[in-house]
């Protein structure tokens, strides 16, 4: 069994950086699949980004492709998402997920996290 808890949220201006936080616990951390999502008022959620267990390889949505950077710590069982320049329309909870063996966009993460709320004011 796989836990994630995210960190980092809050309520911040236009323009300002963030930098979520998710935590993974349990066997297999390391080795997982990592990705964000997040899902704004009366809309679907969505795919932001991702990061395979190595590090090396990474994927963004297209709203967000050199705005945010994502990472990960693997000695620290931790993957990060660093938000520059943040609109408006980044307002969302950002959840975090995990999966031992797809990744990108189109996989069914088998774990999630409780999700954290990041509120962008103009």
């Amino acid at each position: 069994q796989v836990q994630l808890l995210e960190s980092g949220g809050g309520l911040v201006q236009a323009g300002v950086s963030l930098r979520l936080s998710c935590a993974a616990s349990g066997r297999f951390a390391s080795s997982l699949t990592m990705a964000w999502f997040r899902q704004a008022p009366g809309a679907e959620r969505e795919f932001v980004a991702g990061i395979r267990s190595s590090g090396r390889t990474t994927n963004y949505a297209d709203s967000v492709k050199g705005r945010f950077t994502i990472s990960r710590d693997n000695a620290k069982n931790t993957v990060y998402l660093q938000m520059n320049s943040l609109k408006p329309e980044d307002t969302a909870v950002y959840y975090c997920a995990a999966d031992r063996t797809c990744s990108g966009s189109g996989c069914p993460y088998d774990y999630w996290g409780q999700g954290t709320q990041v509120t962008v004011s103009s």
